[in-house]
């Protein structure tokens, strides 16, 4: 970091990852169940009562997902310096 980004993130950026984590200990678990022949999806048994929220939930943490993959293009996200090692017009 070149000090200027001092690892701010945006709101969406916060909870994309949140959503991510959220949806790998849920795919943990469906792995765990799996093994033991019991069904530990907890996304699944918290919202199983409203199928159209448990869509959405999946729907929310693939996108999630692909925001991890390609990055949030927001300015409070965006850093200043490049790469960390550059010369910038602050260490230069």
């Amino acid at each position: 970091m070149c000090g200027n980004c001092k690892g701010k993130s945006c709101s969406m950026a916060i909870i994309a990852k949140v959503l991510v984590i959220i949806g790998g200990i849920n795919w943990g678990f469906i792995g765990l169940g799996m093994l033991l022949g019991k069904d530990w999806n907890l996304v699944g048994i918290i919202l199983g009562s409203m199928p159209t929220i448990l869509n959405i939930v999946y729907i929310l943490v693939g996108v999630s997902a692909l925001m991890m993959i390609f990055g949030c293009k927001c300015k409070k996200c965006a850093c200043s310096c490049k790469v960390e090692g550059t010369p910038t017009k602050q260490n230069m």
